[in-house]
């Protein structure tokens, strides 16, 4: 199966509540690498690669994990561009 990259916007209360960090626990149990930061206008990004389903379910289960400060979730493909990602990261 072909590998996405995918940017996906979190937003509501998802600064300052240990978003980033969850994230990244989360991405240990998946087949993805990326990574996540902190946006300037609150909002948290995480940009993920793999096969699509695993790329869904990535963020479904960071969505339930975090459900409580999660008021939407946003997501767009990307171009690959470059070599693939590896590893997935905290981005300050």
């Amino acid at each position: 199966m072909a590998i996405e990259r995918r940017r996906i916007i979190f937003s509501g209360r998802v600064q300052g509540v240990g978003f980033r960090a969850t994230t990244s626990w989360v991405a240990c149990g998946f087949d993805v690498a990326g990574h996540v930061r902190n946006l300037p206008d609150g909002t948290v990004e995480i940009v993920a690669e793999a096969e699509p389903g695993e790329i869904d379910r990535f963020v479904e289960a960071v969505r339930e994990r975090m459900s409580d400060f999660v008021r939407g979730v946003d997501s767009a493909p990307l171009a690959p561009g470059g070599p693939p990602l590896s590893g997935f990261r905290v981005r300050a």
